[in-house]
Formats: C-alpha cells, sequence, structure tokens
C-alpha cells in the first residue's frame, strides 16, 4: 500500500480544508481598515520564498500581514536558484514528494496535502508567471527568469496590501516570561545609538532561511531566535553541495557527463546510488546527481574518506558493453587502441581513460587480450574517486539541519514551546535532494503557519 492510501482518510480531508487558494480569491480585494482590532496582526521575519508564501496566505485569510526583510530587496535567493532559472518545485506525484525528502520527511504530511507542487503551479500561472516542465519534472518559468518568480509573488503581494519593510532587520524576538509579544526591531539599520523598536504581533513566522549562500542575507538569524526561545537547533552543516576529491581533475574541468550512475560507499555499504548528470571541477566532482549525494553523505565524511563509483554507460550490462566493444575492436582490429575508444567518450575523458585502462595506447587491437579488455570494461562500469570533502556554506544550495522539528506541531508549523511562534522553510531540520523540492518545502510549510494562524 502506497503512503498516499495509508494516510488517505486523513490527509484527503485536510487537503480539502486547507487547500491554498491564492489564485482563486479575486485579485482586487482589499482589507480596507488595518487598524481593524479583529484582523490578526502577523509578522513575517525574512522576505524570501517562505516569507513571501506566508505573508500573501496570511493576507488571503484575511490577517494584516507584515514582512521584515533585511535585504535591499524581496526574494534575493530566488534569484540565483536553478543558475537564475528558479527550478520552483517538481512535477512529480505526491509519493514522489516525500521521497525526495532526505530528512524528516513524514513531518510534512500536512504541509504538502494542504498545498501542493499543483497548487504552486496554479498560483504562478494565476500570477502571470506562466511554468514548463523539464527533464525530471523539473517546473520553472517558461521565460527562463528567476526574477519573473519574484515578481509574482511582489505583485500579489502588492494586490494585498501586505506591508513589506525592507532593509529592516530584525534584532530578536520580543518575549516576556516566555510569552512571544513581537518582534524587536533594530532602527536605522542596526544603527548604534539608535533605540530598539518594539512592534507587537499576535504571532510571529519566522522565514529566515538558513546558512547556504551568506551573501543573500542567509546568516543564520532564525536558528538564534529559534534558541532564545527554547529551540534545539540540530547540527548544520552544507548541503547540495559539490564534493572534494584525492584525485586531481583538474584536465576535466568543465566536462559534463549526462546520463551517468552515481554510487557513493563507505566501505562496502552503499551509502547513495542514482542516474543522471554529473561535471567536473577544479576541485572534485559535482552537477545534480552528485548534489543530491551530498545531503545522504555529509554525517559520515566527517568520518573519513567516502569512495565514488561513477558508472559511465549505465543503459549498458557488463556483457552488452563487451559485446558492443568487441563489435567496434572487429571492426577496427588494425588500429591501435587510442584511435578505436574515441567513439565511448568525450574527447576530453579519453586520455584519462587510456591512462587508467591499462592497455598501451598505440597497442594494436588484434593484441589486446581478454583480460585487459574486461579491465578496461570494470574501468568504464565504476569509474573510481575518493571523496576527502565537501564544499562550504557560501557553495551549498540549502543548510542541512536546523530547528528541530520535535519541538514543532507537524500540523500547524507552531512551536511547542512558545505560543504564537510559526517556523517555515530552510529554518527548519529539513532538507530534500535537487529538483526543485526544497523550495516546494518552503511554499507548503509556510501556507500551513499563516493558514494555521488565521
Amino acid at each position: 500500500m502506497s503512503r498516499d492510501a495509508a494516510f488517505s482518510p486523513v490527509l484527503k480531508k485536510k487537503s480539502a480544508d486547507l487547500r491554498f487558494t491564492w489564485y482563486r480569491i479575486d485579485s482586487t480585494r482589499r482589507y480596507k481598515n488595518e487598524k481593524d482590532s479583529n484582523m490578526k496582526k502577523i509578522i513575517v521575519i525574512g522576505g524570501g520564498a517562505a516569507g513571501m508564501a506566508a505573508a500573501i496566505a496570511a493576507a488571503e485569510n484575511g490577517c494584516a500581514a507584515t514582512i521584515y526583510e533585511k535585504n535591499e530587496k524581496l526574494g534575493k535567493k530566488i534569484y540565483i536558484t536553478g543558475k537564475g532559472r528558479c527550478n520552483v518545485t517538481n512535477d512529480c506525484d505526491m509519493e514522489g514528494l516525500f521521497d525526495s525528502v532526505v530528512t524528516n520527511s513524514r513531518f510534512l504530511y500536512s504541509a504538502f496535502y494542504g498545498f501542493s507542487n499543483q497548487d504552486m503551479k496554479d498560483f504562478l500561472e494565476a500570477n502571470g508567471c506562466h511554468v514548463k516542465v523539464e527533464r525530471g519534472n523539473r517546473v520553472f518559468p517558461v521565460s527562463d527568469r528567476a526574477s519573473d518568480v519574484t515578481s509574482a509573488f511582489a505583485r500579489r503581494l502588492r494586490e494585498l496590501r501586505v506591508k513589506v519593510e525592507l532593509n529592516q532587520g530584525v534584532r530578536e524576538l520580543w518575549l516576556e516570561d516566555g510569552v512571544l509579544k513581537g518582534v524587536i526591531l533594530a532602527q536605522g539599520g542596526n544603527e548604534r545609538g539608535k533605540k530598539d523598536s518594539y512592534i507587537a504581533a499576535d504571532a510571529v513566522i519566522v522565514a529566515t532561511g538558513g546558512l547556504s549562500y551568506p551573501t543573500t542575507g542567509s546568516t543564520g538569524d532564525g536558528y538564534r531566535f529559534a534558541e532564545a526561545a527554547g529551540h534545539k537547533v540540530t547540527e548544520l552543516s552544507p548541503a547540495l553541495v559539490p564534493f572534494e576529491t584525492k584525485e586531481d581533475v583538474k584536465e576535466l574541468q568543465g566536462l559534463s557527463l549526462r546520463n551517468v550512475e552515481a554510487a557513493v560507499l563507505n566501505g562496502k555499504k552503499e551509502v547513495y546510488r542514482e542516474f543522471g548528470e554529473m561535471l567536473f571541477t577544479h576541485y572534485g566532482v559535482s552537477g545534480p546527481v552528485l548534489l543530491s549525494a551530498s545531503s545522504y553523505a555529509a554525517k559520515k565524511l566527517k568520518k573519513g574518506p567516502l569512495t565514488l563509483m561513477i558508472d559511465l554507460k549505465p543503459a549498458l550490462s557488463m556483457e552488452q558493453l563487451d559485446a558492443r566493444i568487441l563489435r567496434d575492436f572487429e571492426a577496427e582490429k588494425n588500429k591501435q587502441f587510442k584511435n578505436v575508444i574515441g567513439v565511448l567518450f568525450p574527447s576530453s575523458l579519453t586520455p584519462v581513460m587510456l591512462e587508467l585502462g591499462g592497455i598501451p595506447a598505440d597497442k594494436k587491437i588484434h593484441d589486446i587480450s581478454r583480460e585487459e579488455r574486461q579491465h578496461f570494461i570494470d574501468l568504464i562500469k565504476a569509474f573510481p574517486f575518493t571523496i576527502t570533502g565537501m564544499g562550504e556554506f557560501k557553495e551549498a544550495i540549502i543548510t542541512k539541519g536546523g530547528v528541530s522539528v520535535k519541538e514543532i506541531n507537524p500540523g500547524t508549523m507552531e512551536s511547542k514551546k512558545i505560543s504564537g511562534l510559526y517556523f517555515a522553510g530552510e529554518v527548519l531540520d529539513l532538507d530534500a535532494v535537487t529538483g526543485g523540492y526544497n523550495l516546494q518545502i518552503a511554499w507548503s510549510t509556510a501556507y500551513l503557519a499563516a493558514q494555521a494562524i488565521a
């Protein structure tokens, strides 16, 4: 039985009750009196993916929402995601969403069912950002411009008259005797000598992101807020980040290989295996298939080096590959080995395979033994590397670790320690592989938090 079927009695009801409505509500709706005492005052800390989503959902549900963003613009990290194209979500089924979450996937049932990947696509389409689905079910703007995603959110924020305070960070949560009162701003952009400003709120949503790409403002503020409120923050490490290898791969730098299979091993135990695209860097390996591997390998790598095996021809079994090479050899049996194997690999990879293959480059094809040929096939099916490290937070797409979800209500995203305090997005101990899943976590948890408050 699938997880969808197993949870359907409860979750399908939740889905109906919590279904996202950004794209269904009349865009001309206005909240005429923001001082209405009956309107809940919500403060959202952070104007990134989760922050913008939370503020829109709160306003759509009749709350007065204000975003405090310390950067000069909203969605700063969104502009650089997906190499500037922004992989907004993944067009897989619900089972695929859960299977792609590396850490604490069960925590996300209410969030994913409350606001799904299809809801995200509908929202963007309704707000002027048309989307397309590419290989691996990855969803991108038709324009290939990440700025169009941010513009869709900014447009809706304006329509709902959500207050957006740019260049204004939050110094700390306003807590009195364990009760959340609001937030404390640092006036004048944290200038010395300026008095703090206490802003009252009925609820606060912390959507500050993690530590990845610190130049976009992800400097760990949310973890500090959480710890001040008595929350545990789990160990933090870079995730979806390139690997460093013991082997010198500079001559392969820039080479991209499609349709390979990568396997990461800890001794004889398999840590990760996946099919996809990889890239050689000046110090190691990267690309979608290996970025995802980093999320599984991070903790084990701290205890020592790991082995990476690349299957360069995963579509062929050992026997099929042997038959293919034999055909090539038979057709060119009087030529030198170096002049025949070029059809198997990209030009920049061929010298490396010659060096490691154990067959002299100038050896005639008809003189190559079965054992030599088998050794070469083994190399093609298991091209070996030694993983010695990973990139830093400045290279990481996301942060692994965060506010412990054991202390967060999975049905509301509210703190179990402080009433009225909510968390959404990367600040939580949630992470997934590449493919749009991490942004979907941000959209879904943000909506659930705002819906619960409203």
